[in-house]
């Protein structure tokens, strides 16, 4: 339900001094992650593959063109998963395999117009189950609360050196993730 839908319910008090389980960390981000799960799953469900889907389609459109195996390893996806998502996206049209120009043996992944369309109601959607999820912070918290969150996740990655890698984890290069300075390809 959006927030559009939907009077604010009043946010009971937090008694930070008392040290409770909502003053810590984890739990929050455990919460948070819970339940946008739920809501992001529902908006993007109409996307081949939901959620890893939107994330494809995503870092296609934003990010320049890339191997589906260097895909899978930015997002954290295993890397036959991804033929799946990949395989599901081709065949509703939404996109593309092409030869990469440096090496014709390695495919890119690129979105059609009906795939950047899908994103962009998609996009939509999820937007406003945010906004349900934030509906207790104002526009200006909500927009802070995702920069405090990008920066601490790109950091997140480096905060225990030498522990061994986890495997399906989405890599953090922001410098890959830039408005293109040209209109985007059509088709």
């Amino acid at each position: 339900m959006t927030s559009s839908l939907r009077a604010v319910d009043p946010l009971p008090e937090i008694d930070w001094d008392a040290g409770g389980i909502e003053t810590e960390l984890g739990w929050g981000l455990a919460a948070v992650q819970q339940g946008f799960s739920r809501a992001g799953t529902t908006a993007v469900a109409d996307l081949p593959a939901g959620p890893r889907g939107y994330q494809v389609l995503v870092a296609i459109t934003t990010e320049e063109p890339s191997s589906q195996l260097a895909l899978a390893h930015r997002l954290g996806i295993d890397k036959t998963q991804m033929t799946y998502v990949v395989d599901a996206l081709e065949a509703a049209a939404l996109v593309e395999r092409r030869p990469d120009p440096a090496d014709r043996r390695v495919r890119q992944v690129h979105p059609t117009p009906a795939g950047r369309t899908a994103l962009a109601a998609a996009r939509t959607a999820l937007r406003a189950a945010e906004a349900d999820l934030m509906r207790h912070l104002s526009e200006a918290e909500r927009t802070r609360l995702r920069h405090l969150l990008a920066r601490v996740a790109l950091t997140a990655v480096d905060v225990a050196p030498g522990t061994p890698a986890v495997p399906d984890v989405p890599l953090a290069v922001p410098g890959r993730s830039r408005r293109p300075t040209t209109a985007p390809e059509k088709k």
